[in-house]
């Protein structure tokens, strides 16, 4: 097999990413939010990694300890085999020229004054990667790429369709020639006949680019249409991962089965067969979560091992990895 063909593009090797709970004038810290407990996972060259879960889970977190938005509180960040988790901002940012960020709201995501162009062009002048000769036409080049016109470059955000505003923040995050783009619940604010041309159009990115993608969304349909692997996280912990077919097909983990069950179909006679998995109680806080699996006060299969101990990611088989005892 070919080593460049398996190679990493990032690796998280026991990411923790805790936030402190602070009270008082003196800012006293009486507890932390364990946004992300202890998760490890990798992204070969070219693949997309969907990153699934309930609102809260950790999602955006993992993103953005991933850029370095924010300093991990523990592990490790190997990006193309270099640890990035411990380096100072001097050091980490002419990495970042090699990361991409696409955001959730096109609307809020583009400065309202400032023209397309330089929306577009901003990370060119940030990173010294075009001078003023160069700068227009490069410009022009990545609005043909995201299927904008050139003509459009001197209108400001709200001249724009939702549709062209997301098209926009893609072009700005391809402006420096990412390897890696982290894409964080792109299509989610946007008309499902738009969300379908953003998704082809991120594929035939990836296609031409030779991009890898994390794909971070709650909408389990649309993850299954982009992602070669889906990763499923349940309050700051990976709880399964493997391929997207695998995962659709043969669920193994009762927290994803109960996101599948949710899933509609658009056959009403199938749809009268399923059962609809209905969680009891609510998510409960990352501040206090409850130990061992974390999902055993709202799991039916629970027993009084999952309340005590921690269950690992384990491999089942095909490279099916699932953090359940029951499994």
């Amino acid at each position: 097999m070919n080593t460049e063909q398996t190679q990493n593009v990032i690796e998280l090797l026991n990411l923790k990413m805790y936030f402190p709970i602070t009270r008082g004038l003196l800012r006293r810290r009486i507890g932390e939010i364990k946004a992300v407990d202890d998760i490890s996972f990798a992204i070969r060259k070219n693949e997309t990694l969907g990153l699934v879960g309930e609102s809260g889970c950790g999602k955006t977190t993992t993103g953005r300890c991933i850029l370095r938005l924010y300093k991990p509180t523990a592990g490790k960040i190997l990006f193309n085999g270099t640890n990035i988790s411990t380096m100072k901002e001097d050091q980490i940012r002419p990495l970042r020229s090699h990361m991409g960020a696409i955001f959730q709201d096109p609307y809020g995501s583009l400065n309202p004054r400032q023209t397309a162009r330089r929306i577009v062009g901003m990370p060119l002048i940030i990173h010294g990667k075009a001078d003023r000769r160069d700068f227009n036409d490069r410009v022009a080049e990545l609005f043909q790429l995201v299927g904008l016109d050139p003509s459009m470059m001197d209108r400001v955000p709200h001249e724009f369709s939702g549709g062209q505003r997301q098209r926009l923040g893609i072009a700005r995050a391809l402006a420096c020639q990412p390897t890696l783009i982290i894409c964080d619940e792109p299509v989610s604010a946007l008309d499902v006949s738009i969300q379908a041309q953003i998704i082809n159009l991120l594929e035939e990115l990836q296609e031409k680019l030779e991009l890898t993608y994390l794909f971070i969304a709650h909408d389990l349909s649309v993850v299954q249409h982009i992602s070669n692997r889906v990763a499923v996280m349940y309050l700051g912990r990976i709880i399964e991962i493997t391929n997207s077919r695998e995962l659709y097909a043969n669920p193994l983990h009762p927290y994803t089965k109960a996101l599948l069950s949710a899933i509609p179909v658009p056959n009403p006679v199938i749809e009268r067969k399923r059962t609809r998995i209905v969680l009891k109680g609510e998510v409960p806080s990352p501040a206090d979560p409850p130990a061992g699996c974390h999902f055993h006060p709202r799991c039916k299969l629970a027993t009084p091992e999952c309340r005590e101990a921690k269950p690992p990611l384990r491999d089942i088989g095909n490279g099916h990895e699932v953090a359940c005892l029951r499994a």
